[in-house]
């Protein structure tokens, strides 16, 4: 038998275009002669549709366009659409009143409906808010073969791997009891640096521990601040990858099921990508487009100050949406240095993207002479500096208001998570880039995209980072150093090390309280902040979930 897995990339809520996504790859797999096609979870309304389940009108149009999909698909192919199902029993029993499931669709009609069974409600997920977990093991049978049926956090309760349970059922071990010949996990997971190595070694896991050959199908595309990296794959009875679909890209993928051997059978494998590095520019990149394209935007615009953030985000932006739809904005002021213009111009060069010279003297002299006798008396400070930045800030969003351009914001992970960045200044924008990128990992993924020649200039890679608020301004007169910095956020945010411990692992104890006291206080500032790219597994986004005003003093006493 020749199953499909259609790795596809839905608009969220866009009912019909996404229905049209999985008949166009159903008639794709049946002319290759495939039995049965795999589409990933919520395949026909997108992954997460949020709130939007909360609307009883959008729920229906999903069921009525369910069934016409069932009509339209080819007559002899069996396909497993992700949907949401009603729970008819929810006003009996007080249950969720949906749940998330997987319909077979076949000879025209809905055959079968699947429950998903574990409900995860961390990171960015909150799916008991809208779900009612379903209760048995799911399988359906297909010319003799049985295949198990799972939805994505289904496969993540394996004890023997994760050294813990996290739900009281497992359900792939449920289905190894029932002695399925196959079993699918139809997904839509998130990505993060390095998910990808963890799933596939999860399920080698459990092929080898069940003797069981399984297929994973997943999401592609950015919704929102999230993004999906595909990379569908396959596994044999030893574990053994037989398929992988491509990363951060629309694919499908056959691969054949032995039935006398009883196993998946070799079948096309795409490489794995050869660092972070080029995985993370892949995943920002598709996250730019999706999110442009999804929100109508054709052009893009951001500010160029000729610092290594925004080159980044520039370049990311080119690549995204074309050199041809990028817009650079230079708006030097008295204190800017002679080499941020020359390596901004350098850089929209080097990338091929238009420039536009706002000079910002004179905004900044009208300022002062609003300001001079309500700030009489006082030393120029932090105030001021920032009055520089929101000048900056509120240019850009006229521009992108005038000729309806999207926004791009270019602080780094380092700089939000101490809040080292001006509200209504340069954190303007409609989607945050490198929100989720610590500003090492920037010097990084700069040096990488260098590596077949210079697209950063190489000032630019060199020259100490500044804000250039004032004469002589650079970062390390506020921050330690962004080695020291990123080691310590990492522990204190990714790791929830205590201050104790971070000061144990060999940093300073008056820098730890200090950077653990300035990620507390500027919460506010994240709370205002546009949608961030997600890369990591703890980001300052959906899955971020602190509080403004809080006086935990603990984060700052453990370390004296």
């Amino acid at each position: 038998m020749k199953i499909a897995i259609a790795q596809l990339n839905p608009t969220i809520g866009d009912l019909s275009t996404n229905a049209q996504k999985i008949l166009e790859a159903a008639q794709k797999a049946a002319n290759q002669g495939a039995r049965l096609l795999l589409t990933p979870e919520l395949s026909l309304c997108g992954y997460p549709p949020r709130d939007l389940l909360l609307n009883p009108s959008f729920v229906t149009a999903m069921g009525m366009t369910l069934q016409q999909l069932a009509t339209d698909l080819p007559p002899n192919l069996s396909v497993l659409v992700g949907t949401v199902s009603p729970n008819l029993k929810a006003d009996s029993t007080g249950g969720k009143s949906l749940f998330n499931s997987i319909a077979l669709l076949t000879e025209g009609k809905v055959k079968q409906v699947f429950h998903k069974r574990l409900l995860p409600t961390y990171d960015v997920f909150d799916e008991n808010r809208y779900f009612e977990p379903g209760l048995q093991a799911n399988y359906f049978t297909l010319d003799n073969l049985d295949i198990g049926v799972t939805i994505c956090e289904d496969l993540w309760n394996d004890e023997d791997f994760l050294g813990k349970r996290n739900y009281a059922v497992n359900p792939i071990a449920d289905l190894a009891i029932l002695r399925v010949d196959l079993i699918v996990n139809l997904s839509a997971s998130p990505y993060s640096v390095g998910k990808q190595q963890y799933r596939e070694s999860m399920l080698n896991h459990s092929a080898v521990r069940f003797s069981q050959p399984m297929i994973y199908t997943n999401q592609v595309g950015g919704n929102d601040d999230l993004i999906f990296d595909g990379r569908s794959f396959g596994l044999n009875r030893q574990g053994e990858i037989v398929c992988r679909a491509r990363g951060f890209a629309t694919d499908l993928v056959i691969v054949e099921f032995d039935q006398a051997r009883g196993d998946l059978q070799l079948s096309s494998v795409a490489p794995v990508y050869q660092s972070e590095e080029e995985e993370i520019w892949h995943a920002l990149v598709l996250g730019v487009r999706d999110y442009a394209q999804k929100c109508h935007f054709s052009k893009v615009l951001l500010g160029l100050s000729g610092g290594i953030d925004s080159a980044l985000v520039a370049a990311i932006a080119a690549a995204a949406v074309g050199k041809e739809n990028v817009i650079g904005v230079l708006m030097p002021s008295p204190y800017s240095s002679e080499h941020s213009v020359t390596d901004a111009l350098a850089l929209a060069e080097n990338l091929g993207i238009q420039t536009t010279i706002l000079k910002i003297g004179e905004l900044m002299s009208g300022f002062d002479h609003t300001l001079a006798d309500l700030f009489a008396g006082t030393e120029f400070g932090i105030a001021e500096e920032n009055i520089q930045s929101r000048i900056r800030g509120n240019l850009l969003m006229a521009i992108a208001n005038k000729f309806g351009y999207l926004l791009l914001s270019t602080g780094n992970k380092s700089e939000m998570a101490v809040g080292y960045c001006t509200l209504y200044g340069d954190m303007n924008g409609g989607l945050a880039v490198i929100a989720d990128v610590p500003k090492t990992r920037v010097y990084s993924l700069c040096h990488w995209l260098n590596s077949n020649g210079e697209i950063i200039p190489h000032n630019i890679l060199i020259k100490p980072p500044s804000a250039e608020l004032k004469p002589g301004q650079v970062d390390q007169d506020s921050l330690p150093s962004y080695e020291i910095l990123d080691d310590i956020l990492q522990r204190f945010i990714h790791n929830h090390q205590s201050a104790a411990q971070i000061v144990a692992a060999g940093h300073d104890r008056f820098i730890v309280n200090r950077v653990i006291q300035m990620v507390a206080r500027a919460e506010f500032k994240r709370r205002q902040a546009p949608p961030g790219l997600k890369i990591t597994d703890r980001a300052f986004g959906t899955g971020w979930r602190m509080p403004i005003a809080s006086n935990w003093g603990a984060v700052e006493k453990v370390v004296n």
